[in-house]
């Protein structure tokens, strides 16, 4: 288990942010997993977020965990993961996911898998 995967899971939510035309734009995630080097996050097709990870890679992660200044930053790529044995897998690893998707097959469940570019760890 990575230290960045490690930090996000204790920290429980985190921020991932986007490219928004000429802005920067965050929301709150909570699923994540980790396969390997890489980090993958879920999204639905019904919202901005997905659209921004297709349109722009570039995407940041930023959590600070509770009850201390430690904070973590990591600099990825984003590119979608449309495989259902992945998604299976997420839903596995992140179980609260079944309150919005029934199976891996769900109309609107999207993966995107993040490769890591840069962590900061203050």
């Amino acid at each position: 288990m990575s230290k960045a995967y490690e930090f996000l899971k204790e920290c429980g939510a985190f921020f991932v942010l986007t490219i928004n035309g000429d802005y920067p734009a965050g929301r709150p995630f909570g699923a994540v997993m980790e396969i390997g080097d890489d980090l993958y996050l879920s999204t639905n097709d019904m919202n901005e977020a997905h659209k921004q990870m297709r349109e722009h890679e570039q995407i940041q992660i930023v959590a600070k965990k509770p009850d201390s200044r430690e904070w973590i930053r990591i600099t990825r790529i984003a590119k979608e993961c449309d495989s259902i044995e992945m998604k299976a897998k997420m839903l596995d690893e992140c179980p609260v996911l079944h309150k919005h998707y029934e199976s891996a097959e769900a109309e609107h469940f999207l993966l995107f898998k993040v490769k890591v570019e840069n962590v900061e760890i203050k």
